[in-house]
This record gives structure tokens, sequence and C-alpha cells, in this order.
């Protein structure tokens, strides 16, 4: 199989997929086609009609869009699930991905990420304190409910940590205040080794996108 992605650094889409499938060890080649560049939507373009990555090729079988992929690894490889074994946690797990997908439209906004930087805590606008306290509420019922199971937000890792992965990232970068339970799952996924993988070839990469950079000192800038 082939994992189209974009930056590590900024792409938070790709992150989705390509931490399930490292940490899973579901075998990848990595097709890593830099973001903004002359070239980017051409070769995007070859490996999926959608223009955008991440995209999953699997001989024949194009997928794209990071939910659908997890979807079609997880019925690829049931001996590594990426759903909770039981029928109730596993609604619960989808129906948290899910609006993990299709919403947060102001956190995302607002705080891209950006794996490099690391900024203040300030007031970001009523519509992003609201994101954060909704994710926060929905990791901690998780968390609460299935504690005994393991340290992700299902017990064992899921599709639902991949999916939000990429808000522990921007919960970290942009120093979001949370309590203990937060903070101890946010810890788990950064914890991950496929995780700082991610994070340390992100930070190493050459590329700076514009529109991705946040008009404001980070603390490593101070």
């Amino acid at each position: 199989m082939q994992l189209v992605i974009g930056n590590k650094n900024y792409s938070s889409w790709s992150l989705r997929p390509w931490l399930a499938m490292r940490h899973l060890e579901i075998p990848f080649e990595e097709i890593l086609i830099p973001l903004d560049q002359p070239e980017t939507k051409t070769r995007i373009l070859a490996h999926s009609p959608g223009g955008k990555v991440p995209v999953l090729r699997d001989g024949d079988v194009t997928v794209w869009e990071s939910l659908a992929i997890l979807e079609y690894l997880a019925e690829k490889f049931p001996d590594r699930p990426l759903w909770p074994e039981r029928s109730a946690a596993r609604a619960h797990a989808r129906t948290v991905s899910a609006e993990m997908h299709a919403g947060f439209p102001a956190l995302r906004t607002a705080c891209p990420m950006n794996l490099r930087k690391r900024f203040a805590y300030r007031d970001r606008g009523a519509d992003v304190t609201r994101e954060v306290a909704r994710i926060q509420q929905m990791w901690a019922e998780c968390r609460r409910r299935y504690e005994a199971d393991g340290p992700f937000l299902f017990g064992r890792f899921s599709a639902a940590d991949a999916m939000f992965a990429p808000i522990v990232a921007r919960f970290e970068s942009y120093s979001m205040p949370v309590d203990e339970l937060v903070r101890a799952y946010m810890d788990t996924v950064q914890g991950m080794d496929a995780y700082a993988d991610w994070k340390a070839a992100g930070e190493a990469e050459p590329w700076v996108l514009e529109h991705d950079e946040v008009d404001e000192p980070a603390l490593s800038d101070e």
C-alpha cells in the first residue's frame, strides 16, 4: 500500500492514517508531497481525483479522506482492530470521530497545526473557547468510561485517537489549559513512538507555509 501525505509539520489530516498505520505496524510506502508548491496539485491528482491528501492506494483501490482510510484499514486488517470490540463502545468511537471530522472550524482556523512552534495561551475568541471545551468534554467522558481498559480514549489505541491526534498537537502548541485527566491523555498520545517519529520529521522539514504560520511570537522566539 502507498500513503500519500503532505508536510508533516502542518498536515493534520495526513497525520491521522499515518499514525494509525505506523502504530499498528501496517506496512506501507510513504509518498510525501510538499504542499503549496507549483507542482503540488498535479502531483496529488496523479494519485487521487480529489486533489487533496491523504490518499491511500492499495492496488486498484484508492481511498481518500482520513476517516474513510481508517475505515478501510479496519476492514482490511481485522487482526489489528481500529475500533473497540464492544458494539456500544464502537458506536461511541465512531460518533466522536465523525464529530471531529466534520467540526471545530474555529479551532482549525485560529490554531493551525504547527509542530515547530509553541505559543503562550491567549483568548482566541468565543468560538474557539467553546470548541476546545467540547473536545475536552468528549475526551474526559471517554477516559472516565473506559479508563479500566487502558490509557487511550477507548482503552486501547483506536481510530478515535488517530482522529484526535492533531488536536493533541494543537492543544500543546497553543498552550491550551487542560485538567489532569485531559493532560494524561495528551501525554499518552505524545508518548507514542509513532507520534514522536512524525513530530521529529515535521520539525526537521525545510518547508514553511506562510498561511499556516500564526502572526505572533512563539515561546521559542522570545
